[in-house]
């Protein structure tokens, strides 16, 4: 009789424990993803941005993979310390500078990092006095800070972002790809890319990316 009882009673145990397991099943089944999907701009994105209202986040020029940021850096403007554009990347920050120009979009201000590949990219992309350039710490790049110094650069870029617009412009972020990782998931790529973002009161919604090889072909 015992021995039916503890049968009885391992049996039940066993199918609660199923059904247990069964319903989580089912909860993490109708969990929705929150995976990036990342999305190519057109033509008529690049008729809306010539009327302004959107901020760009475009990711510094190609770099020289050879060589690694140092962990802590001191003095950005020592550029031995960080990785740093190539001769193809300088290639390409002019050329983005020149197909933004030929699309008509207008750019109101561009705020860049203090490391040596984003202010360059900067630079030799705008290099006319006509639009003003700010440098911006909390635009280093992130992928060397702590949990705690992270949430303090996440806060400014997005204040940022949600600035209010210039009437009838744009402004352009140069930074890098973990700190838009940081900020929405998206590690962007290939460098050079840039990211459409559109503000939307407190805060902001992505719009679409824009590559290098796609911009010029939009621009043709």
């Amino acid at each position: 009789m015992k021995t039916l009882l503890l049968r009885q009673t391992s049996a039940s145990i066993a199918g609660m424990l199923m059904m247990v397991l069964m319903c989580h099943s089912i909860a993490n089944a109708q969990e929705p993803k929150s995976e990036f999907v990342e999305k190519m701009a057109d033509a008529g994105l690049l008729n809306e941005l010539r009327k302004g209202g959107y901020v760009l986040y475009m990711r510094h020029g190609t770099t020289d993979n050879s060589r690694a940021d140092q962990t802590h850096i001191d003095n950005f403007s020592d550029c031995d310390t960080q990785r740093v554009l190539n001769d193809e990347g300088r290639r390409l920050a002019t050329r983005l500078g020149n197909l933004l120009r030929k699309a008509e979009i207008p750019i109101a201000e561009v705020f860049y990092g203090p490391m040596c590949r984003t202010r360059e990219t900067a630079e030799l992309a705008f290099p006319n006095a006509m639009t003003p350039l700010h440098q911006a710490m909390f635009l280093a790049s992130s992928t060397n800070l702590t949990s705690a110094e992270k949430v303090q650069m996440l806060q400014e870029m997005k204040k940022l972002i949600l600035k209010p617009l210039p009437e009838h412009s744009n402004r352009l972020l140069i930074s890098h790809a973990p700190n838009l990782a940081d900020l929405m998931k998206y590690f962007v790529r290939p460098e050079g890319t840039i990211v459409v973002l559109k503000q939307r009161g407190e805060q902001f919604d992505y719009v679409a990316s824009i590559p290098p090889k796609l911009l010029e072909q939009l621009v043709k």
